[in-house]
């Protein structure tokens, strides 16, 4: 008899500035078995300033990684998803490509075979172009790892902040609940997720126009488009120090003021899902729902719910702009 020929896996981390949480993540995968699939590694440092590349390069050689984990010490720093397409185009140019993609945030571990799991899953689900992974925190406590795609009224009831309002638009709220089942979703959370590496060529992998944050959002709507489903398979599982490699944790994102890129990034996912006129629209929404909250969180003795300094910083990088049309910038 013949050994069954397993899907082949590879694995990638994009690394910042968290070297020790990135070689803790490598040593997740390594740890595990994976049930029989090829799994390969490539661990991605997005020239981080201070010596994660040095500390790679020892890490691979002290810990014997050898064949098993290729380093990619970059120069620049590409962001998210530039940093993934560094060696997803590179696997693409292979006489043979693996069969799946699973992108690990350096800030998350494996915590069973999760991808086996995955891969599994879409072996036997030809129609899906994705499956994520459940998450949970390193304490055990599960966090939403599933979401609705964004749209101009969830962000006016997220902008708002009032729970009737919240429950009668429940099926416009991004976020699915943390003990959401299993099955087909909008999209998965970019910290563990598997791609069939078929879609991905046919997408051509992320969008190199984002630098961080919304790229995940923006691909698996192609990929929705495109007529694949985005599985949830809550049964893989991951903890994910959530926040660790990009200090926006959701718990604290909305006492902190966002980047000047993660307003880019949102304004592109828009302009790219929704036109022009759907960007406005959605900005008017955020805003609107923002001025609403004011008052209401005042009387409730809260503090507003949106970031800090948004009502100088989102008028000013995301909707003048669009108004004017002037968002190659």
């Amino acid at each position: 008899m013949t050994a069954e020929v397993r899907t082949s896996i590879a694995v990638i981390v994009v690394n910042y500035g968290t070297a020790d949480l990135s070689i803790a993540a490598v040593e997740s995968v390594l740890a595990h078995r994976h049930d029989g699939h090829p799994v390969e590694v490539h661990l991605v440092d997005n020239a981080s300033p201070g010596d994660d590349a040095a500390r790679f390069a020892q890490a691979h050689d002290t810990r014997g990684w050898g064949e098993r984990v290729t380093l990619w010490l970059e120069s620049t720093n590409h962001g998210f998803g530039r940093g993934n397409n560094v060696v997803i185009h590179a696997l693409d140019r292979r006489a043979a490509p693996p069969d799946y993609i699973f992108l690990l945030n350096p800030d998350a571990m494996l915590e069973n075979e999760a991808l086996a799991i995955l891969a599994d899953r879409l072996d036997t689900t030809p129609k899906a172009g994705a499956a994520g992974a459940g998450i949970a925190l390193p304490s055990g406590k599960p966090v939403t790892a599933a979401f609705r795609f964004p749209s101009a009224i969830g962000e006016f009831v997220q902008a708002v902040n009032f729970g009737p309002l919240a429950r009668a638009c429940a099926n416009h709220i991004v976020a699915l609940p943390p003990d959401h089942p299993d099955g087909a979703v909008d999209w998965v959370a970019g910290a563990a997720v598997m791609f069939r590496m078929t879609v991905l060529q046919q997408m051509r992998g992320f969008d190199p126009d984002f630098f961080l944050y919304y790229e995940e959002v923006e691909l698996m709507h192609r990929i929705g488009q495109a007529g694949y489903d985005i599985l949830y398979v809550p049964g893989a599982r991951v903890l994910h120090a959530e926040g660790a490699a990009t200090e926006q944790k959701s718990h604290q994102a909305e006492r902190r003021a966002r980047p000047a890129y993660w307003y880019r990034s949102w304004m592109l996912y828009y302009l790219k899902t929704a036109g022009r006129g759907g960007a406005i629209g959605a900005g008017l929404g955020w805003i609107t729902g923002a001025l609403i909250n004011l008052p209401l969180a005042a009387l409730r003795g809260r503090a507003p719910s949106m970031p800090l300094n948004f009502l100088r910083d989102f008028p000013r990088q995301v909707m003048v702009p669009l108004l004017t049309g002037k968002t190659d910038g």
